[in-house]
């Protein structure tokens, strides 16, 4: 049986005590590796393909660019990569925030050490994960699944539902095809819709058309 590779995990905060804690921590774990530490957004995005993250660990406050700012960068060029923000911030409207900007979990920094680890092995499952203090500041509100997309997905679900092929999409947005179907692929699973024709009718009870001229 093969053996999977290790969690390569690069941690994105400018405060180094922070940083090496958490590193210390992780260093602990067999199944991960340490990919980088870098203590600006902008040096992390830089980085990208040399450190090839499969996880980052994102501080929502950095002085060069937001934490949010950097997760929709890094999610445009790498959509495969799972963000975990990293906080002092408990507040609902923090939360919801970070994670319709395309983060896949949120972390208090004070969180138990145990417990990050448990964030990154839920996220490498494709789990959503908000730690214990999160969890009770966000009350879910499911009236709209858009709620659940980034900005990105959000006009690319436009963009499809207006009838659009990948390759026009992709032309319209300046990005990859590839980029547009993974894209797509996360739009589906995070709408639980598994057609196109079913993205053009959500589109539509839910107004993302008002205004185009496209109706049924």
């Amino acid at each position: 049986m093969s053996i999977s590779p290790p969690v390569r995990v690069l941690i994105v905060d400018d405060h180094p005590m922070v940083a090496e804690g958490i590193q210390s921590i992780l260093e602990s774990y067999d199944d991960l590796v340490i990919a980088g530490s870098c203590k600006s957004a902008r040096d992390a995005i830089d980085g990208l393909d040399a450190f090839d993250p499969d996880v980052i660990l994102m501080d929502l406050n950095m002085p060069d660019m937001s934490g949010l700012t950097a997760t929709e960068i890094v999610l445009e060029r790498r959509p495969g990569t799972r963000i975990l923000v990293l906080s002092m911030h408990d507040s609902a409207e923090y939360i919801s925030s970070a994670l319709s900007h395309g983060a896949m979990g949120y972390i208090l920094k004070d969180v138990p050490t145990d417990e990050i680890k448990q964030a990154i092995d839920a996220v490498m499952a494709g789990q959503q994960y908000l730690c214990t203090g999160a969890r009770g500041s966000l009350a879910p509100d499911k009236r709209d699944g858009r709620e659940a997309l980034t900005g990105r997905e959000q006009t690319i679900l436009l963009q499809l539902a207006q009838g659009r092929s990948n390759k026009e999409v992709a032309k319209a947005l300046d990005i990859s095809v590839r980029t547009v179907e993974t894209h797509r692929k996360n739009i589906k699973r995070k709408l639980g819709i598994s057609s196109t024709a079913g993205l053009t009718r959500y589109a539509l009870e839910h107004g993302v058309l008002q205004g185009t001229g496209v109706s049924l």
